[in-house]
């Protein structure tokens, strides 16, 4: 009995709740329907209109928190926020490149400062460190004493710039004779506007400079190779006084020759108990204004068929002045010699009061073609004295046992039969030419 009356109670408790879930579904539809009538077509008629328009849109929707939807908000908001300013499209568009460009500007200068940074030299470096220090102190002496430094540091370093020569040296005890090698060069400095030298070496004993040698010129090149060997009869007891020069020019057909670099080798610090070859950086040559004693420019033209050598004397300039009055009275005379024998010799007119005369006067001189290799063409230059004698202002030669510019210019002759060949000579002490033209050639 009192499960039985469990039970109904249990059944009447449920009844009335039952009631309530049976009475809403039917009291929803109701509501819409009394307060909007005609909202089921209407509700119809969209969901048929945004079935035809996006079709499986139900499976396709984006949430409102999609990067899509925030994207299409602010690009919305911005374009509203710039058609509400006072200014046209093209200020607004000009300013939005400005401020690219200065952004564009700020970058680089930041890559530049970080990755472009490159050491100052030691030249800058020390200027700062000395002028900080002459600040401080305001003491004259010891700015002085810093700038002959820095001077001293630049000469250091445009002797580093001028490259350097490979060389060597033997003696022969046998014979009494020093044997000079001049084997190549390297990163020797540019001369030429190109960017480029013609360098060849000269080589000689101080301090009489009775014999000199040159080498060949090596064009446009800046690491030349030479290999090319001089020997200095000189005995082993007066080697000791002598110093060894090695200087390397740019040669120029139409100017004086610009010198690179030289070395200097005082014999009495050299053990030639044993060959030596070594490396040495070039240095400034010491800048001494040695005597000048003027240019000639001189054209040879040889013709082998008919044993005909013409000279031309062009020109001259920079002559020594000779006379009180600080002119000259130069003239030239043209001597065709063989084995010390003068053969002929033929001389142009005066030019009075002149240091730089214009000649353009021609001498031919008949020499057979087995001969042209065994002859020497001399070129002094005088200055005319009524009641003196005629003082030699300079000289200069060309043919055999000539070397240089002299040698080059005879070998170009040959080279060009027919063809007149021009080139500019610098005048030598006559002692100089005269010892060189009695010195046997190597």
């Amino acid at each position: 009995m009192r499960l039985t009356r469990v039970r109904i109670r249990a059944r009447r408790a449920a009844e009335p709740s039952e009631a309530e879930h049976e009475a809403e579904p039917e009291s929803a539809p109701q509501n819409p329907s009394e307060h909007h009538p005609g909202s089921e077509h209407h509700s119809s008629s969209e969901h048929h209109s945004s079935s035809e328009h996006h079709p499986g849109s139900e499976h396709h929707l984006l949430p409102e928190n999609h990067p899509s939807h925030n994207y299409d908000n602010m690009k919305n908001k911005f374009m509203n926020e710039i058609g509400r300013l006072p200014l046209p499209m093209w200020a607004v568009g000009a300013i939005v490149v400005l401020v690219l460009a200065l952004v564009g500007c700020f970058a680089f200068c930041v890559f530049k400062k970080c990755f472009g940074k490159k050491k100052k030299p030691k030249r800058e470096r020390r200027e700062r460190k000395g002028g900080g220090r002459r600040k401080k102190k305001g003491n004259e002496d010891e700015g002085g004493e810093k700038e002959g430094e820095d001077k001293k540091e630049d000469e250091k370093e445009e002797q580093e710039k001028l490259g350097k020569l490979e060389f060597s040296l033997d003696y022969n005890f046998t014979d009494a004779q020093l044997i000079v090698g001049i084997l190549q060069a390297q990163d020797l400095a540019a001369m030429d506007m190109g960017g480029t030298s013609d360098p060849y070496v000269k080589v000689y004993l101080l301090p009489d400079k009775k014999k000199k040698y040159e080498t060949k010129v090596q064009r446009k090149n800046l690491s030349p190779v030479f290999n090319e060997t001089f020997i200095f009869k000189i005995p082993y007891a007066e080697l000791g006084g002598k110093t060894l020069v090695m200087q390397v020019f740019d040669f120029d057909r139409f100017s004086k020759h610009d010198e690179i670099g030289e070395i200097k080798i005082p014999m009495n610090s050299v053990d030639l108990g044993q060959p030596i070859q070594q490396w040495r950086d070039l240095e400034g040559g010491e800048k001494e204004e040695q005597e000048q004693l003027g240019d000639i420019c001189i054209s040879l033209r040889y013709v082998p068929t008919a044993g005909k050598l013409t000279v031309n004397i062009m020109e001259a300039k920079n002559l020594k002045k000779m006379d009180v009055g600080g002119l000259s009275d130069p003239f030239v005379k043209v001597v065709l010699q063989q084995n010390g024998k003068r053969i002929k010799k033929k001389k142009t007119t005066v030019k009075k009061n002149t240091l730089n005369p214009y000649f353009n006067e021609s001498f031919s001189f008949e020499i057979p073609f087995e001969q042209i290799q065994k002859v020497q063409v001399v070129i002094t230059v005088f200055d005319y004295d009524k009641l003196g004698s005629n003082d030699a202002i300079g000289k200069t030669f060309m043919g055999y046992g000539a070397t240089g510019v002299g040698l080059r210019h005879w070998t170009e002759m040959l080279a060009n039969p027919r063809r007149p060949v021009a080139q500019w000579h610098t005048l030598l002490p006559e002692e100089e030419v005269e010892a060189a033209l009695k010195a046997k050639p190597r």
